[in-house]
C-alpha cells in the first residue's frame, strides 16, 4: 500500500535535518577514526572469552569486500571505513595481546631468585624493584616470568642495570577486588609482569650474564633517571626534592602520602603527572628562549630562520623530555602533539586543531590498544579535546581582547587559566569519578594560582637546571624551584583542608562511563548546533549512578574480609585489620571514607565465635568461619556465606557460597532483592591474563553460586 505523504512527516523531516547535518560536517569525519578504532578495542576487552585469532583477519575482509562491493555509493562506502577502523581497532588489540604473552606464575612459591634490575622506585616505606632476565630455582625456564615486581627491606636500594640475587616470596599477579574493579592481571600482562611478591632479606649483587646485555639503552635511561633524581633530592632535600625529581623525570614515588593527597583533593593532581602541560612548558622553554638569545644577533636575526632553528632544537629536547620521564601514555600523547606543532613551525604550517589530537590518539590506540582502558589516557585525551574545542570556538574573541593594554592581557590570561581548569576540570571530572570516586570542587581556586607559579617560574628553572647539571651547577637553579614548588604545595595543602574541598561519590557504571564519553565527543567534535544533543548522553552517564544499585555483600576472594551494607547505605566490614588493599577498594566504589566494622552496628549483625547473622530485605544470611556453624547456620539460613568448605546440602538456603567457589571465582559481589550473584572471574571471563582455576569435581553443597567457571 503507498504510503500518504502525511504519514509520519515529523520523523522523515528529523530525519532528513540529521542527514543534511551530517553531511555538512564532512570536514569533521576524519576526527572520528580514533573514535571508531577504539570502539573495536572497546568491543575486544569486553569479550567474555579470548576470540579465535583468524577472527580479527575476517573482519578486516569483510570490511573491505563491502568497500570493494559498494563503490560508487556513498552511504556504503562509509560504512565500510567506520567497520573497517573498527576491525581495525579490534585487530590491533587482539594482536598487541598475543605480541606480548609472557609466562605467569601459576601459583605462590619461596626462594632465591636472580633478574637484572630494570626499574627502582623509592617509596618511603622501601624501594619496590623491576626485574627482568629472572632466573628461579626449580622452575624451568619456559615457566619463569620475564619480569618480576619486588618490594625490598628499606636499606635496600639496588642500582639499576645491576644483576641482584635475593630470598622472596612471589605471588601470582593479584585478580581485582572486587567484580568489576580495577584489573591489575589486565595491567600486568601487558606490562609483561609475571609475578609480584616482598623480599626477606637483603639483595646481593651478581655478576652481569650475556643476556643482560640486551636493550641496554633502556637500562642506560634508566639509570640516568635514577641518578638524575637522587641529585634532584640532593639539592632540595625533602618532599620539593621529591617534586621536583616527578616533574623533571616522571619518577614520583618518592612524594610523600599527604602531599600527593593534598595535591589531589585541591585539584592539582595533574601537576604531578607529566602530561601536555609540562611538556608544552618544556618545549616552549627552550623554543622561545633559544629564539630570543638568537635574535639578539643582528645577523643572525636577518639573515637566518633562528624560528626554525629554535623549533628544531625544541624538538629534540621535547623527545628527550619523552625518554627522560619514562613515555608513559599522557607523555606519549604531549609529544605527539607538541612535535606536531614544532614540525608545522618547521613547515611554516599551523597545528593547533582536533585533527592533531586525533592523529596522535589514533597512533598511540594502534601501538598499545590497552592504554584505551587507562584513567591516564582517558583523562589525558578527554582535557586536551575539550580545551581545543574550546580554543577553536573561541577564536575570534580572543582575538578581540589580545590587542588590548597589559591590564587587558592579564584579564586575559587569568580568563585563559579559569577557562581551562573549568573545561578540563569538567571533561575530566566524569572520569574522575569512575576511577577514583573523588571530586575536587575548589580546583579552579587552586589552579588560578599553580598553574602561573608552575607555567613562569617552576618549569622554566628546571629547564635551566637540567642545561647547568653537566657543570655541577644544578643547585643554582634547583634552589629557586624549589621555592615555587613550596608555594604550589601549600597552596594545595591549604584549599584541600577547605570544608567541604572533596565529596567522595560511589563508582559509576561502565555503561554510564561510555554514554557520557560518547556525548562528551558529540559535543566536541561536531561544529554545528546538532552537537548539543551530546549533552543528553553526558547527563545519562551522570543519571547512571542512580540507577545503578551497589552489592549487599561483597567477599574476598579468601573469604576473609566480608561487607555488608548497613540500613543507611553505608558498608560495614567483618574486619578493618586485614585485606586492607581489598577494604579501599570496597570503600572508595561506595563513595566512603573510613572503614567501620560490623561489630559496632548490633542492629544490623549478630555474631559469636563461629558465624555471624546478618538481616537485610526480608532475608537472613548467614557468615560462617568455623565449621561448627554449619550444622545450625544450614537449616535455618537464606544465605550461606562461608570462608570454610561446605561438604553437605543446606535445606533451606537459596544460595550457598563456600570457600571453594571463593577459591575458585575469586571475590564475590550479591545483592539480595533478586539474588544476582556476580564474581571477579566472571567478570573477568576467558582471556589470557586470567590466572584459570580448576573445576571441582563434585558440588557437594546442593544450591551454589549462580556465577560461570571460565
Amino acid at each position: 500500500m503507498q504510503r500518504k505523504p502525511s504519514d509520519s512527516p515529523g520523523l522523515c523531516h528529523v530525519a532528513g535535518a540529521v542527514a543534511d547535518c551530517f553531511r555538512n560536517e564532512r570536514e569533521r569525519w576524519p576526527l572520528w577514526a580514533p573514535v571508531l578504532i577504539g570502539i573495536g578495542i572497546a568491543g575486544y576487552f569486553t569479550l567474555g572469552s579470548e576470540p579465535p585469532v583468524w577472527l580479527g583477519v575476517l573482519f578486516l575482509l569483510v570490511a573491505a569486500g563491502f568497500l570493494w562491493s559498494g563503490r560508487g555509493h556513498n552511504a556504503t562506502v562509509l560504512f565500510s571505513l567506520a567497520f573497517g577502523l573498527t576491525a581495525i581497532g579490534f585487530s590491533a588489540a587482539q594482536l598487541r595481546t598475543h605480541l606480548v604473552a609472557a609466562p605467569i606464575l601459576e601459583r605462590p612459591i619461596t626462594g632465591a631468585l636472580s633478574g637484572r634490575v630494570l626499574q627502582v622506585e623509592a617509596f618511603a616505606s622501601g624501594p619496590r624493584i623491576l626485574l627482568d632476565n629472572v632466573r628461579l630455582r626449580n622452575l624451568p625456564a619456559d615457566r619463569t616470568p620475564e619480569r618480576v615486581r619486588l618490594r625490598l627491606r628499606a636499606a635496600d636500594l639496588p642500582e639499576v642495570g645491576s644483576r641482584i640475587s635475593v630470598f622472596a616470596r612471589l605471588l601470582p599477579p593479584g585478580a581485582p577486588a572486587a567484580p568489576g574493579a580495577y584489573d591489575f592481571q589486565r595491567h600486568a600482562w601487558f606490562a609483561r609482569i609475571g609475578a609480584v611478591g616482598y623480599a626477606f632479606g637483603l639483595s646481593r649483587q651478581l655478576k652481569p650474564m650475556a643476556s643482560d646485555s640486551k636493550e641496554s639503552w633502556t637500562v642506560w635511561i634508566a639509570t640516568f633517571r635514577q641518578q638524575l633524581a637522587e641529585r634532584i633530592r640532593a639539592a632540595i632535600p625533602g618532599a620539593s626534592g621529591a617534586v621536583a625529581a616527578a616533574l623533571i623525570t616522571g619518577d614520583r614515588s618518592a612524594i610523600p602520602k599527604e602531599v600527593v593527597e593534598a595535591m589531589r583533593d585541591s585539584g592539582l593532581a595533574h601537576l604531578l603527572a607529566i602530561s601536555g602541560l609540562h611538556m608544552g612548558l618544556v618545549a616552549a622553554t627552550l623554543f622561545f628562549g633559544l629564539r630570543t638569545f638568537l635574535a639578539m644577533s643582528e645577523l643572525l636575526a636577518l639573515r637566518y630562520p633562528i624560528k626554525k632553528w629554535a623549533a628544531a632544537v625544541a624538538l629534540a629536547g621535547a623527545f628527550g623530555y619523552l625518554l627522560l620521564t619514562g613515555a608513559t601514555i599522557p607523555t606519549q600523547r604531549a609529544f605527539l602533539m607538541a612535535g606536531l606543532v614544532l614540525l608545522a613551525v618547521l613547515l611554516d604550517r599551523t597545528a593547533i586543531s582536533l585533527r592533531l589530537v586525533a592523529w596522535a590518539a589514533a597512533a598511540i590506540l594502534l601501538i598499545t590498544p590497552e592504554s584505551l582502558l587507562s584513567a591516564s589516557f582517558q583523562m589525558s585525551f578527554a582535557a586536551v579535546v575539550a580545551l581545543v574545542a574550546v580554543y577553536e570556538h573561541g577564536q575570534r574573541l580572543v582575538g578581540d581582547w589580545a590587542g588590548g593594554g597589559w591590564a587587558r592581557k592579564i584579564a586575559l590570561y587569568l580568563s585563559g587559566v579559569g577557562l581551562t581548569t573549568r573545561g578540563a576540570g569538567l571533561a575530566t571530572g566524569i572520569f574522575a569519578r569512575y576511577h577514583f570516586g573523588r571530586i575536587a570542587h575548589f580546583s579552579l581556586a587552586a589552579n588560578l594560582l599553580a598553574v602561573p607559579v608552575t607555567a613562569f617560574w617552576i618549569m622554566p628553572w628546571g629547564v635551566i637546571a637540567m642545561a647547568l647539571m653537566p657543570f655541577g651547577l644544578e643547585a643554582w637553579a634547583l634552589v629557586p624551584m624549589g621555592w615555587g614548588i613550596d608555594l604550589v604545595t601549600g597552596t594545595a595543602r591549604d584549599v584541600a583542608g577547605w570544608p567541604g574541598a572533596v565529596s567522595l561519590v560511589p563508582a559509576m557504571p561502565v555503561f554510564g562511563l561510555a554514554a557520557a564519553a560518547i556525548g562528551g565527543l558529540w559535543l566536541c567534535l561536531w561544529q554545528r548546533r546538532w552537537r548539543y544533543a551530546g549533552i543528553v548522553g553526558i547527563v545519562a552517564g551522570l543519571a547512571s549512578v542512580s540507577l545503578h544499585s551497589p552489592p549487599d555483600i561483597l567477599v574476598s576472594s579468601d573469604g576473609s574480609l566480608v561487607g555488608v551494607r548497613a540500613g543507611d547505605g553505608e558498608l560495614l566490614l567483618s574486619t578493618t585489620q586485614r585485606e586492607k588493599r581489598t577494604a579501599r577498594t570496597w570503600l572508595s566504589r561506595s563513595g566512603q571514607n573510613g572503614a567501620r566494622s560490623w561489630h559496632d552496628s548490633f542492629d544490623v549483625m549478630s555474631c559469636d565465635s563461629v558465624a555471624c547473622i546478618y538481616r537485610a530485605k526480608g532475608q537472613v544470611i548467614s557468615l560462617v568461619k568455623d565449621p561448627r556453624a554449619l550444622a545450625e547456620d544450614c537449616r535455618r539460613a537464606d544465605i550461606v556465606i562461608s570462608a570454610v568448605p561446605v561438604r553437605w546440602s543446606c535445606p533451606t538456603a537459596r544460595l550457598v557460597v563456600d570457600r571453594f567457589d571463593l577459591w575458585r571465582h575469586g571475590g564475590h559481589a550479591v545483592w539480595l532483592d533478586s539474588l544476582k550473584v556476580e564474581t571477579v572471574t566472571e567478570k573477568q571471563g576467558r582471556r589470557p591474563w586470567v590466572t584459570q582455576r580448576r573445576r571441582k569435581s563434585s558440588n557437594a553443597a546442593g544450591v551454589r553460586s549462580t556465577a560461570l567457571v571460565p
